[in-house]
């Protein structure tokens, strides 16, 4: 039996609609596939990246409120969302070029 992603607290139904089209049919799947795996399928799927989108997304999974997340644990979503931003959109530069990016040192597009 599968439950619905919406059931999932903070994730409604325009997010469960994208996780459908993403090849993402349920809750379970949602969880084993964990947040960034996820994310990363959202956005093969067209999915515009939003930083409070991945966001709400962690903290779903989480079991938390959507805004409990604050300061340095904020920061790190952040990092997080960015690396893999580049990983799904940085395709036409070479892996290093790629890691360059993540860190920061290569100028944003």
């Amino acid at each position: 039996m599968s439950t619905p992603v919406s059931s999932i607290r903070n994730l409604g139904p325009a997010f469960e609609t994208a996780c459908t089209r993403a090849g993402i049919p349920s809750a379970e799947a949602l969880r084993a596939l964990g947040a960034d795996a996820a994310y990363a399928r959202l956005m093969e799927a067209g999915t515009k990246p939003h930083f409070i989108g991945y966001y709400v997304l962690v903290m779903a999974l989480q079991g938390r409120p959507w805004n409990d997340c604050k300061g340095e644990e904020k920061a790190a979503l952040r990092r997080s969302f960015d690396a893999l931003k580049a990983q799904c959109f940085d395709t036409d530069r070479s892996a290093f070029e790629r890691q360059l990016n993540e860190i920061g040192v290569i100028p944003r597009r």
